[in-house]
């Protein structure tokens, strides 16, 4: 795939979450619990994910494969989809919805940008630029200024 089709991908994904976190924090708004709407989210997931993962997989990993696989990787990332997922739920009613993403976007580009210049979780290294620097500083500054009340 292109980077011009990668990044329409990423763009729309991003859409999606910050759809499904409207949707999400009204779900937890009616139930007085962003907990139990993070699980009834998570698990309506489940059942999609599982369904397209029936239709669309063509091989499953062997015995050996699922052995092999880290312990903590098996729980590190549910766990934290449930603390962003939790908090996107619990702050959108106090926040707003473009307050809460502005802020999550600027704490993801933060970590990216560090996880992504020392490689960290495995991901391939981008050395922070002194060009890249200066985008990020723009944007956080872009977040700050839109969000002072």
């Amino acid at each position: 795939m292109n980077n011009l089709l990668l990044s329409l991908l990423a763009f729309v994904g991003g859409i999606a979450l910050a759809a499904q976190s409207g949707l999400n924090s009204q779900l937890g708004t009616v139930l007085k619990n962003p907990l139990l709407a993070s699980l009834i989210a998570f698990f309506s997931s489940t059942i999609f994910a599982s369904v397209f993962v029936l239709i669309s997989t063509k091989t499953f990993p062997t015995l050996d494969q699922v052995k092999g696989i880290p312990f903590y990787l098996w729980f590190s990332g549910g766990f934290l989809s449930l603390v962003g997922i939790g908090l996107y739920l619990y702050t959108i009613p106090k926040l707003g919805i473009s307050s809460m993403i502005s802020f999550g976007l600027c704490g993801q580009l933060i970590f990216a940008a560090i996880a992504g210049h020392f490689g960290w979780l495995n991901v391939p290294m981008e050395p922070l630029t002194l060009k890249k620097c200066i985008g990020m500083l723009a944007m956080i500054s872009g977040i700050l200024i839109t969000n002072l009340k």
